[in-house]
């Protein structure tokens, strides 16, 4: 009975729930404005952004400016040279990222916790330090306007190797290891049949976030995408704000579209996304 009461008392009331509740509501919307904010300026015409007080309602020039946006860039190439460096960026370090996590996780070799260090201090580097040596290295290479120049240095994250070590770790038990080894399985067969199957919501979260941050990345492909036929999307966007009369509508509907495949792979990979941030939360 006395522990009934106890219980009965850390129960949150009627009220702490409704405040919880207004508290997660407020927080949503005020993360979907913004989204929303762009859709409404994306349908509208220019001379309704600059309106005081700007409208709050969806307009009906979606298709008008975007077809002005199909005018000014080529929006469907830049889509398609950001799907192709941040699908094969994502690939490459999801795999080589989870075999160097099992590596660190699961194997005894000498120096381990060295190198692993190592890649830690890799991550406390400010990227912006490496974009000149990476220029000079990229030029040397002859892979100026060239998609290798995005694809081959983001194809290993020190980022995803600590996730992957760290998932890894907690995730897999040695014993689990230890009997495949004595069944006699290799390690790349204990990589790829015990492993990868338990690591699936490792592999949604960084590959959301590997992908998603590819995908935004604005300064190196700015920096090393001269011609306009291997833009990027990101940099393609930017054209359209070189104009001496800023037309919002159209940059804004760009902007809308090219925001789309980030929402749609977010919400295909979204139920792996949150079990591996709430794995072990409750038991």
């Amino acid at each position: 009975m006395i522990i009934k009461k106890k219980l009965s008392k850390n129960k949150p009331n009627i009220f702490t729930k409704l405040f919880l509740y207004l508290m997660l509501f407020s927080g949503a919307l005020l993360s979907l404005f913004p989204f929303y904010w762009m859709f409404v300026i994306a349908t509208n015409p220019n001379h309704v952004v600059n309106r005081v007080p700007p409208a709050m309602l969806p307009g009906e020039h979606l298709v008008i400016n975007f077809k002005n946006v199909l005018e000014t860039i080529p929006f469907f190439g830049a889509l398609y040279n950001s799907f192709l460096v941040s699908t094969t960026v994502t690939v490459s370090v999801l795999f080589l990222s989870s075999l160097a996590g099992y590596a660190f996780a699961k194997l005894r070799f000498k120096g381990k916790n060295v190198l692993f260090v190592f890649i830690l201090v890799t991550m406390m580097i400010p990227s912006q330090l490496g974009l000149i040596p990476s220029y000079v290295i990229i030029t040397k290479l002859g892979w100026i306007s060239d998609l290798r120049a995005l694809i081959v240095p983001g194809m290993v994250s020190a980022f995803g190797i600590f996730w992957m070590r760290q998932y890894i770790k907690e995730a897999i038990p040695d014993e689990l290891v230890e009997a495949a080894k004595i069944d006699g399985c290799s390690q790349l067969r204990i990589y790829w049949t015990i492993v990868v199957p338990l690591i699936l919501p490792a592999f949604a979260t960084l590959g959301i976030i590997t992908y998603m941050g590819v995908w935004n990345d604005f300064m190196w492909p700015l920096v090393v995408l001269k011609d306009e036929s291997v833009h990027t999307i990101q940099v393609a966007v930017r054209l359209l704000n070189d104009a001496y009369v800023r037309d919002y509508g159209m940059i804004m509907s760009g902007t809308f579209w090219a925001t789309v495949p980030l929402v749609v792979i977010f919400l295909v990979f979204n139920k792996f996304f949150i079990e591996s941030l709430t794995k072990g939360a409750v038991k």
